[in-house]
C-alpha cells in the first residue's frame, strides 16, 4: 500500500499543512524581529564566542 493511500484515510488532513505553515512563519517571525530589536554590542559579543 502507498503512502498516499494512508493519507487519504485521515480526517481532515488538509489542516495539517496549513498548521505547520502557520508554525513556520511565527517561528521566522519571532527569529527575525529578535535579529533586528537586538542589541548590536551583545550580538557583536555572541558572535565573537567561538574565536575566544
Amino acid at each position: 500500500m502507498k503512502f498516499k493511500n494512508y493519507l487519504t484515510e485521515i480526517d481532515n488532513v488538509a489542516i495539517f499543512p496549513i498548521i505547520s505553515l502557520v508554525i513556520f512563519v511565527t517561528i521566522f517571525a519571532v527569529a527575525a524581529i529578535y535579529a533586528f530589536s537586538a542589541d548590536k554590542n551583545k550580538m557583536k559579543d555572541n558572535a565573537n564566542i567561538p574565536l575566544n
